[in-house]
């Protein structure tokens, strides 16, 4: 199996094409296989009546990511071999990407809205839902809502939308869970910012996928919130991943090229001694391999 790693920018450009730019470049760099934006104008995610009364909110049209970056970001996301995703938080943004993602991303958030799920389900493109904060009946309502749609395989996320996350309340055997009940390949969503989390939502529970927020300095708009990866964090990680990949094999129980000078060394059935009888005769001290002395 090889997991899919998806960097988050979420609101860490600051508005700058080449800001967006290098994350693709670093994405790349980092060995990641996708790279994910978010689109979204404030008044169309928080209800007027938040935004009246709160200044933090209408602050975040400063993260707002300008429609005219998607298509160059595509472009490069492509040139650097990586699929480009985005997450719309309205009707209008489902249109406006579809001519440039890859795949599109729910957030958490919009898990209950079925007309967001429905819109991205009808482009007949790769959907990506994380699961923060939802309960199983939830997921599966929304996982019905896609389907109907026309998005027969959607991939999950099992996500916990504390930013950070605290490890212990990361409950990766959710994963499973979700997996099984609904038939579907399940991920893990990374704010935890905690190498043993993937490591163990990889091998232990089978995310197919990981997703993780990235910044490039410590100066994205979202890194004090303490749920962002810096490069180097994140490059070890995915090495460390794709390192114990190789290791999966084909599964075909059968004697691999570094053991064969073996096999003759094993116990002869007839008198249980070292090696088969059928090369002692021949035997060479001289030409003997360091394999003499294993007894394992």
């Amino acid at each position: 199996m090889s997991v899919q790693f998806i960097a988050e920018v979420s609101s860490n450009h600051g508005k700058d094409l080449g800001r967006c730019l290098q994350f693709v470049d670093v994405a790349a760099d980092c060995g990641c296989d996708a790279v994910k934006f978010q689109l979204f104008e404030i008044k169309k995610l928080f209800a007027p009546e938040v935004l009246e009364k709160s200044a933090e909110h209408r602050n975040r049209g400063d993260w707002e990511l300008p429609t005219e970056f998607l298509a160059p970001i595509a472009e490069r996301c492509h040139e650097r071999g990586l699929l480009f995703a985005c997450t719309p938080f309205d009707l209008e943004a489902v249109e406006r990407l579809a001519p440039h993602v890859d795949f599109y991303k729910v957030a958490s958030y919009e898990l209950l809205w079925d007309g967001l799920l429905q819109a991205v389900a009808e482009t007949g493109k790769k959907v990506v839902l994380s699961t923060g904060m939802a309960t199983l009946p939830e997921i599966l309502h929304a996982v019905d809502v896609l389907r109907f749609a026309g998005c027969d395989e959607p991939a999950l996320l099992h996500c916990v939308s504390a930013y950070p996350t605290p490890p212990e309340e990361a409950n990766l055997g959710a994963i499973r869970t979700i997996s099984e009940t609904i038939g579907v390949p399940v991920g893990w969503s990374d704010h935890t910012v905690d190498p043993a989390v993937i490591a163990r939502a990889v091998h232990k529970w089978g995310a197919e996928t990981v997703e993780f927020h990235l910044d490039l300095d410590s100066q994205g708009a979202e890194f004090g919130s303490g749920h962002c990866w810096l490069p180097d964090q994140i490059k070890t990680v995915i090495a460390e991943v794709r390192r114990a990949e190789v290791a999966d094999g084909t599964g075909i129980k059968q004697p691999t090229p570094s053991e064969l000078a073996d096999r003759d060394w094993r116990a002869d059935p007839s008198d249980g001694l070292r090696p088969l009888r059928h090369i002692r005769a021949d035997f060479d001290s001289d030409e003997a391999s360091d394999t003499l002395g294993k007894t394992g």
